[in-house]
């Protein structure tokens, strides 16, 4: 996937590593340009902005973990304001997301407190982790309560409740500002690390020391450092565990892409009934069709529904 001639990626891009003394592996992701541009297709409110972008980081630190060929997606769905955050990773690097959310109902959560949590805005719901790798293979699905003040806090609860491994999480999202003090580009950044099964021989206490440690070092990492586009991820994994030793891997790229095509929407209308789909006509007198990934408008006028339909 990536070209070896223009390493190292100065953004977008999940590192994999491991911290030698303890064998503990784990992964680094920064996100610029791809984050930004999922972002600023939708006029999204900062807040949910960020939280989806927290999504994004969270879906790309997983899909990391395994070995797949298709499309990882991780997913919400609440009662509160945002009702759906959606954000999905092929195996070739291409991310992309969306939110749903009420405008009203967060307007309200934003009253309240200063900075709603995301327990708050999304409220009592569920996350789901899935791996499709299509055609004749199953597909594998993960569901939890949604449980935690942030979404990072609910994907460690996941993996307390439903995995054997280990697992710890740190996320930072923000928008940067330019020197004439309006917002900039949105940037995000992320650290995940793992506990492997015990080994033979090796004492439970000394791995027990090994992961705490290692947890308060990859906690120690500050908003400013994930995000700063001048610090390196090779040069922060050294500053966090050098005297344990780390060992880096290549790194792979990501960037936005979406898979919508004018193709695949034919064929979703083809599913619909045409009195259903004649309901999304607008003033000009055609269909229009609006993917929530990448906002991009798909028009159909009455002759192409009629190719559409084989009238």
């Amino acid at each position: 996937m990536d070209d070896p001639s223009v390493r190292p990626l100065a953004d977008d891009f999940v590192l994999p590593f491991q911290i030698e003394a303890s064998r503990l592996r784990g992964r680094m992701v920064k996100l610029g340009p791809a984050i930004d541009e999922i972002l600023t297709r939708h006029d999204y409110p900062s807040s949910v902005a960020r939280i989806l972008a927290e999504t994004a980081t969270l879906a790309v630190l997983l899909s990391s973990m395994l070995k797949y060929e298709g499309i990882f997606t991780l997913q919400t769905k609440g009662e509160g304001a945002i009702k759906v955050l959606v954000a999905d990773v092929t195996s070739v690097g291409d991310v992309r997301a969306y939110a749903q959310y009420d405008a009203e109902e967060l307007a309200k959560a934003e009253r309240d407190v200063d900075i709603a949590p995301a327990a708050a805005l999304i409220g009592k719901g569920y996350i789901a982790f899935t791996v499709d790798q299509g055609g004749d293979t199953d597909r594998y699905q993960g569901i939890v309560e949604l449980y935690g003040k942030t979404l990072t806090d609910c994907v460690q609860h996941y993996f307390r409740q439903s995995e054997q491994i280990q697992t710890g999480l740190s996320v930072s999202v923000d928008r940067a500002v330019n020197p004439d003090g309006t917002p900039g580009g949105w940037r995000a950044g992320g650290v995940m690390i793992q506990r492997l099964p015990q080994e033979p021989g090796v004492q439970a206490s000394e791995k027990d020391e090994d992961w705490v440690r290692a947890l308060a070092l990859m906690s120690s990492v500050t908003g400013d450092e994930m995000l700063d586009v001048g610090l390196t991820a090779s040069t922060l994994l050294y500053r966090l565990f050098h005297e344990d030793g780390v060992r880096i891997y290549d790194e792979h790229g990501l960037r936005f892409g979406c898979r919508c095509s004018r193709e695949r929407v034919e064929t979703m209308l083809a599913s619909l009934p045409r009195a259903e789909v004649q309901e999304l006509k607008i003033d000009d007198g055609r269909v229009e069709v609006t993917c929530q990934f990448c906002s991009t408008d798909y028009h159909f006028t009455d002759a192409d529904l009629d190719r559409v339909y084989g009238a």
